[in-house]
């Protein structure tokens, strides 16, 4: 029975990866209870916001879901999150905390990978300037394709004369050595197709090998690279360089300390203000759009309107929002994740429950293409 998918989170000290933790899970739709059985203290809840099925049939005021929320029409569907700590040089060696690490990576179905942007924290996450971001999304990799890679060159002797004997197919003899990654035949398969290689197993090179671990690690390890701290004035260089060295669809520019900020006013009811949106409200913005009461928001002191003002500036208007929602967005994208709404009734889309009042869409399930 498939499980429910897991997202990793990853990067190194001082790169925001705990503030990124923190706004994808402190959305104002938390509820008190999630669709998983076991939560341990690495693991977290973020929430997924996505278009709910009750928008398109005009239904949003019977929407009320089992677990997350729905307003008016944006859904937020809750999927599991991995705090994976330990992430330093040398992990692949057991440095740091690197076992660890490498062996909590492999529960995950997908990586966000929350880099400094800014440049101002080095490998260590010790700080710096003009530190090169782009080296802590080569190493990250890096560790893990050499993980992966030592293990199997460890037997590969063995490997090949059992694959031999037992005259297997190479799907078979990888995913016997990959299992334990949380791989599947179809991952393996997936990956020797994209290749086509036309040898032998038993006659690979140790080139043709690190291809494979190589495709291995694409199809396993999805990532999506958050680059974080976007509002620093030395991100803007290191993000056009970073934006050469890789695909784009894996890059998300986010600012994870504004999104928390942001999230922290509208709770005290200074700002009127939705998670992921491209804009906010003051009061004085309410009062000037025919609102008499700013709509009983708080009045900011001068620091605090100067703070708001600068972070729309530099977030909100160049960039079109903080990003954070986003990081998740696509972190499901690349898992190919679509969201289903099983209904007990597939005419009024209700479940038959709730004290008999018709309610619609209570469950909303996250399932692979």
């Amino acid at each position: 029975m498939p499980r429910d998918p897991l997202i990793g989170l990853v990067g190194k000290p001082s790169s925001g990866k705990s503030t990124t933790l923190n706004s994808l899970t402190d959305a104002s739709s938390k509820v008190g209870n999630f669709p998983f059985t076991t939560i341990d203290p690495q693991r977290a809840v973020g929430y997924l916001q996505i278009d709910c099925a009750c928008k398109r049939y005009n239904l949003s005021d019977k929407c009320r879901p089992n677990y997350g929320s729905c307003l008016d029409g944006r859904r937020s569907v809750p999927i599991e999150l991995l705090d994976v700590a330990g992430l330093v040089p040398g992990a692949h060696e057991g440095k740091g905390l690197g076992n660890k690490f490498l062996d909590d990576l492999r529960h995950a179905d997908a990586l966000i990978h929350v880099v400094d942007v800014s440049g101002t924290t080095d490998a260590e996450g010790k700080a710096t300037r003009g530190y090169d971001p782009s080296v802590d999304i080569e190493w990250l990799r890096g560790e893990i394709v050499r993980w992966i890679q030592g293990n199997l060159m460890e037997k590969w002797g063995s490997i090949k004369r059992r694959h031999v004997a037992i005259k297997a197919s190479p799907v078979e003899t990888l995913q016997g050595q990959f299992s334990g990654y949380g791989s599947t035949s179809t991952t393996v398969a997936r990956c020797l197709d994209r290749l086509q290689l036309k040898e032998p197993l038993e006659h690979w090179s140790n080139e043709t090998i690190e291809k494979v671990v190589n495709a291995f690690t694409d199809e396993k390890f999805p990532t999506v690279i958050a680059l974080n701290k976007i509002d620093h004035p030395d991100a803007d260089k290191n993000i056009a360089k970073i934006a050469k060295m890789q695909d784009p669809q894996s890059i998300v520019l986010c600012s994870a300390i504004s999104e928390v900020f942001l999230r922290r006013l509208a709770k005290q009811g200074f700002i009127k203000y939705t998670e992921g949106a491209e804009f906010l409200d003051t009061r004085e913005d309410l009062i000037e759009a025919g609102d008499p009461t700013g709509g009983d928001l708080k009045e900011m002191d001068e620091k605090l309107q100067t703070r708001i003002e600068n972070l729309k500036d530099m977030v909100l208007y160049r960039f079109g929002s903080t990003g954070v929602v986003q990081v998740l967005t696509r972190a499901a994208e690349l898992l190919g994740l679509v969201p289903i709404f099983p209904v007990r009734n597939i005419h009024t889309f209700g479940s038959g429950t709730a004290g008999g009042s018709q309610v619609v869409f209570r469950d909303c399930v996250l399932v692979k293409k």
